[in-house]
């Protein structure tokens, strides 16, 4: 069996996607409150396991099982257009799997534990029997939680070098329920394909219509919570920059409502930038927080 070129398997792993999972374990760091000095390695160590292991063997493996589909919405990728022969994509999502398990156990008990979590989700979510991204509202929830939720604790604990603070676990809660609706924004695109292989996304079940509402709806409500707690907290600057950026998603979320199935694409790239640039400015939040001892 002929070996996949070194682009293919780059391919797989989609380095692209990593960025939200790095993104919010860093965010988590940022909340700690606690000092990078002599720490670094921490830092780069989970950023690593957040990217490059856990996010990139959930892709792999997500690509395996979703073969079929892709075949119908997207047979440029790298398993239906023969580019991954055989059951080399199985062989490295299996392989990273470990690898990440590994990197997780370097990193200590909260990266071992993690690690294992976020690995559990990932094959929940698109392997049978169980295959969570067979129904919108599991798989789109399995998600959430693992690229924003789980990675912003895992990067606080790290730091901490033990459970996170209420108020960071509360905040990565709240934008771990965000993301639910920024998955959705991804269904879109595979509706076709859904539709003939029996996957109930959000958009199939719902249409796009009803589907775009829902996800701006959970998009926003969390961070209306964040606003408030943040200003209860005693962060009202951060409070209102974060407030900002939730109109201007407000404002482009109109323009997405209207065309739904031709903006979904369009408002992911500008909407959920907006709202991770939120959760960086709810980490900092927390920062002074705790560096204050509040």
């Amino acid at each position: 069996m002929p070996l996949p070129a070194p682009s293919a398997i780059a391919e797989l792993f989609k380095p692209i996607t990593w960025f939200p999972p790095m993104w919010a374990f860093g965010c988590g760091v940022v909340a700690s409150g606690m000092p990078l000095d002599g720490r670094v390695h921490v830092l780069l160590g989970g950023v690593v396991l957040a990217g490059p292991m856990v996010c990139a063997t959930s892709q792999a493996v997500n690509d395996w099982f979703d073969r079929h589909v892709d075949a119908i919405n997207e047979p440029q990728r790298p398993i239906p257009s023969g580019r991954m022969p055989g059951r080399w994509g199985l062989y490295m999502a299996l392989a990273w799997t470990l690898l990440s398990l590994l990197v997780g156990w370097a990193l200590g008990p909260w990266g071992f534990i993690a690690a294992a979590l976020g690995l559990v989700l990932a094959w929940a979510y698109s392997a049978p029997p169980l295959r969570l991204k067979r129904n919108g509202w599991w798989g789109n929830a399995a998600c959430g939680l693992s690229y924003e939720g789980l990675a912003w604790v895992t990067g606080a604990a790290l730091m901490a070098g033990g459970w996170p603070s209420l108020p960071s676990l509360i905040i990565a809660a709240l934008y771990s329920a965000g993301a639910h609706g920024i998955m959705t924004l991804n269904d879109f695109k595979s509706m076709a394909g859904d539709r003939r292989m029996g996957i109930r996304s959000l958009p199939v079940m719902l249409g796009a219509r009803r589907a775009a509402h829902v996800a701006c709806w959970v998009m926003a409500v969390p961070q209306v919570a964040v606003v408030a707690l943040l200003v209860e907290w005693g962060a009202p600057a951060h409070a209102a920059a974060v407030a900002a950026l939730l109109l201007v998603q407000g404002l482009l979320m109109r323009r997405f409502l209207a065309e739904p199935e031709r903006r979904a694409v369009w408002y992911s790239g500008l909407g959920v930038t907006l709202y991770v640039l939120g959760m960086l400015i709810s980490a900092f939040a927390l920062q002074g927080l705790a560096r204050s001892g509040a």
